[in-house]
Order: C-alpha cells, then structure tokens, then sequence
C-alpha cells in the first residue's frame, strides 16, 4: 500500500538524482560533434579498428628469406565478470494506486526515480504528467492551477507530488505592468498562484507532497530558491499538503553548495 510517508521517505533519497537531471539539461543545450567525426572517419575509408584490426587482405607478408620475429606470447585475458542479471519487469495490477508527478523538467526526472523506486512493487504505478518549460510565471503557456484539475480527475491519483519553480526566475505580467522577480507586485502575485495550485489539489481530495528546489551553484539562484521555498512550504501547509525539503542532499554544514 502507498502512503503518504512512504513516498516522502523515498523523495528524501533522490536529491543527486534531481541534480543530475538539471544537469544533463544544460548539457544537452551544447553541440556535440560526433557525427562530423563519424563522417570524417567514413570519408577517409579507415579506422582506429583498421589500424588495430588489419584486414587479412590487407596485410603485407614479409619476404621467404626473412626469418619473422617470434611473437611474444600474449597474456591471458582476465575473466569478464558475470553480467549483472536484468532487474525483471514487474506488471502493474489493475488496481495499482496512482502516485501522480506534475512540475516541470526536475519533476519528471523525480518521476523516473520514484518509478525505479517502485519498480518491483506491483501495488505501486508512477505517472509523470511534468512539463519542463512549465512554471508559475507563464500561466500563458501552462496554467497549473486549471490543468491540476482534469490531470487529477483523468489519472484518479492516491497521491500527487509536485516539484514546480525552476523555470520562474524571470519577470512576470501583473496587469499591464512586467513585474521584476521576487519585486513586492512580483512575489504577491507568485504567492496568489501557488495558493491556487494548492487549493486545486485540496478541493480534489488527493494528499499531496510539494517537493522543494535544490540549491545550486550560483549564489543569487540559490538564494531565490530559498525565498520559493518557503512559498511553496506555506501553499502547502495552507491547503493540507506536505513541503518536502531536499535542500540539505546540495549543501554543506555551511551552506555551500556541494554536488555529492
């Protein structure tokens, strides 16, 4: 049976996880030029394995009155270790209770670690319905507080967990007016929209988890995500649901941002 405390408990463990994926997302904005080396490698019509690995045809026999020198003997390989056996896939029963994971890019990668987490347990299914450019400051391109809903009635989750705010150090239209981030127009109207994604969650009946930013290496975005932190940790106890603070798996006994 899935609980409340029992997916706290696994979120707790999956700090480095959420890490590695902001990671891997900056990473993957850089070129990579392994194809142009492929193609190099094509045009020229040999290889590394060619040059290691001649081809029978290819060699040159010495000549018959040339004594060849004798080969060293070679070494014995060592012995591959056994391969490690394939977790096996375990079916889902048709009555799996539902831990529903909404947010943006680091919910989905919280999503494949509880789905990992919960893998051998039957009784246990992990949706991810996270979109990773999604916010609280563009509710013009994904509005949680709206889409909660029918995420919610769609999937009937035992528990949501969500992880949101990443994407919201940017300014943000108040009215007619582009308001400057964590500015008092700012962080009012901030506050107005996490309160609604909590009590879009509470009105549905679902216990939920609101899973808090990380630190990062940057001092001025760490201490932004300090200041989310504890807007989300108050929409959360305000409507019934519990903060989740992974910020101690970033930092040192002084605050310093460490990555293990």
């Amino acid at each position: 049976m899935v609980t409340v405390a029992r997916i706290w408990l696994i979120v707790r463990r999956l700090p480095i996880l959420i890490l590695a994926v902001a990671v891997l997302a900056v990473a993957a904005s850089g070129a990579f030029h392994a194809p142009a080396f492929a193609q190099e490698e094509e045009s020229r019509g040999w290889s590394l394995r060619d040059l290691l690995f001649p081809r029978r045809s290819e060699r040159i026999e010495p000549p018959a009155d040339i004594q060849q020198a004798r080969p060293k003997p070679r070494k014995k390989p060592k012995p591959r270790p056994p391969a490690e056996p394939e977790t096996p896939i375990v079916e889902k029963t048709p009555d799996a209770r539902v831990v529903l994971v909404v947010g943006d890019f680091l919910a989905g990668g919280l999503a494949e670690g509880l789905d990992a987490a919960f893998a051998d347990n039957p009784a246990v299914r992990i949706v991810s319905r996270s979109n990773g450019s999604s916010g609280f400051v563009r509710e013009d391109f994904y509005n949680w507080p709206v889409e909660i809903k029918s995420l919610i009635e769609t999937e009937k989750p035992s528990v949501v967990v969500v992880m949101l705010g990443s994407n919201d150090r940017q300014q943000m239209r108040v009215g007619d007016v582009r308001e400057q981030p964590r500015s008092e127009n700012w962080t009012k109207e901030y506050e107005r929209r996490t309160e609604a994604l909590g009590k879009a969650i509470q009105e549905a009946k679902v216990p939920f988890l609101w899973v808090g930013m990380p630190a990062f290496r940057v001092a001025k975005m760490t201490s932004d995500m300090l200041a989310f932190n504890d807007i989300y940790h108050s929409a959360a106890q305000d409507h019934g649901g519990e903060f989740v603070d992974v910020w101690d798996g970033f930092v040192d006994e002084n605050g310093a941002f460490v990555t293990s």
